[in-house]
C-alpha cells in the first residue's frame, strides 16, 4: 500500500512524464515542417511515445499499489526553437529535470521504508542515465556540427542509429 506522501509524489512523476510527452511532441511537431530533418522528427515522435509509456507504467504501479492514478492537465510545451541545437539544450535540460526528479522520489521511498517501489523506480533511474547519456551525445554532436549545412545532413541521417547505441 503506498502511502498518501508517496502517492502525491508518483503522480507528480505522472505529471513530468506527460509533460515531457508533450513537450517532446511539440519538438517533433517543429522539426517535421524543417526542411530535411526527417530522422529529427522520427527521433521526437518516438521519444515522445517513450515518455507516454513511462507515464503509463508509473499510472499501472500506482494503482496496482492501492493508489489512485490522476491522469494531470497538462501545460502548452514551448511549441517553436530559433534552431535544432536549442531544441536539443531544452531536451536535455528537460531529461536532467526528470532525472532529479526521479532521484528525489527514490530518496523518499527508502525514508519511508517502501522497498517495493524503491525497487520499481531502480528501471527508471537506469532509463534516465541512458537518455541523459543520449541527450548529451547529440548536443555534443551538435556542437562540433555547429552551422554546416552537410554536417546537419548526416547528424540527421544518424541520429536513430544513436538511440540504439
Amino acid at each position: 500500500m503506498l502511502s498518501k506522501t508517496m502517492q502525491e509524489a508518483l503522480n507528480q512523476q505522472v505529471f513530468m512524464e506527460a509533460q515531457s510527452s508533450q513537450a517532446y511532441l511539440a519538438m517533433a511537431s517543429w522539426a517535421e515542417i524543417q526542411p530535411g530533418l526527417k530522422g529529427v522528427t522520427q527521433f521526437f515522435f518516438r521519444h515522445s511515445e517513450e515518455e507516454r509509456m513511462h507515464m503509463l507504467k508509473l499510472i499501472h504501479y500506482i494503482n496496482e499499489r492501492g493508489g489512485f492514478a490522476v491522469v494531470p492537465a497538462l501545460e502548452q510545451p514551448v511549441l517553436t526553437f530559433v534552431s535544432l541545437k536549442k531544441a536539443f539544450e531544452k531536451l536535455l535540460d528537460h531529461e536532467l529535470k526528470v532525472s532529479g526528479s526521479i532521484n528525489d522520489l527514490v530518496d523518499l521511498s527508502l525514508k519511508e521504508k517502501d522497498y517495493a517501489t524503491h525497487n520499481f523506480l531502480q528501471w527508471y533511474v537506469n532509463e534516465q542515465m541512458e537518455e541523459e547519456r543520449l541527450a548529451r551525445e547529440c548536443n555534443d554532436k551538435l556542437e562540433l556540427v555547429g552551422d554546416d549545412k552537410s554536417g546537419l545532413y548526416l547528424f540527421d541521417r544518424d541520429i536513430m542509429t544513436m538511440d540504439q547505441d
